[in-house]
């Protein structure tokens, strides 16, 4: 078993708090893990990227080399697609289409959708209307983690489980409106993929 993840998006968007839950969640099931984490200008609206590697065998680095990354879980799409030279030829790019636009030059949004839709594997999901559905536009990361559970090799229990160790200090109705929005995100991958 191994998943290797990168996961990208920009500051303030919950990329940490994704690393995070999936961490607990491999750690809750005996796994491997190893993390680097990449913040730029994050407090700036820069760019915040995270490998993610996880098995069921010793794991030599914390970082992915191009070519072999199983997933990107991108919470913004131009920064989904910085990432496409590292997703392996199977890999997954499970990303929101809704964009940042913290740049005065950003392209395109219909160009940028169009090559998303173009990857054999993909995922394009509205995780901020499905997060404010959830009860909370700050949960779009967790839907965006939803909608990426279907390709991670952990029981969907354990992602519950690590969303419930994560939020549990901020009170039962956090974390069950993350729980919401974490099986919403999966309800849609399921239907979408």
């Amino acid at each position: 078993m191994k998943n290797d993840i990168i996961l990208a998006g920009v500051g303030g968007q919950g990329i940490l708090s994704i690393a995070a839950a999936i961490g607990l969640a491999a750690v809750n099931s005996n796994l491997y893990i190893k993390q680097s984490e990449v913040h730029g200008m994050s407090q700036r609206g820069g760019d915040v990227q995270s490998h993610l590697r996880i098995s069921d065998k010793p794991i030599a680095s914390d970082l992915i080399p191009e070519g072999k990354a199983d997933m990107i879980i991108s919470v913004e799409p131009m920064e989904g697609l910085r990432y496409l030279p590292f997703l392996s030829n199977s890999g997954w790019l499970v990303t929101n289409i809704t964009p940042y636009m913290n740049i005065p030059d950003y392209p395109d949004i219909n160009e940028i959708l169009a090559k998303v839709k173009s990857l054999k594997h993909h995922i394009a999901i509205d995780a901020d209307s499905i997060a404010k559905e959830a009860g909370s536009s700050r949960a779009s990361n967790i839907v965006m983690l939803g909608a990426a559970s279907l390709f991670l090799d952990i029981p969907f229990e354990r992602i519950e489980e690590g969303i419930r160790q994560l939020f549990g200090k901020k009170g039962d109705e956090v974390v069950q409106m993350n729980l919401k929005a974490l099986r919403l995100g999966r309800e849609f991958s399921e239907k979408n993929r």
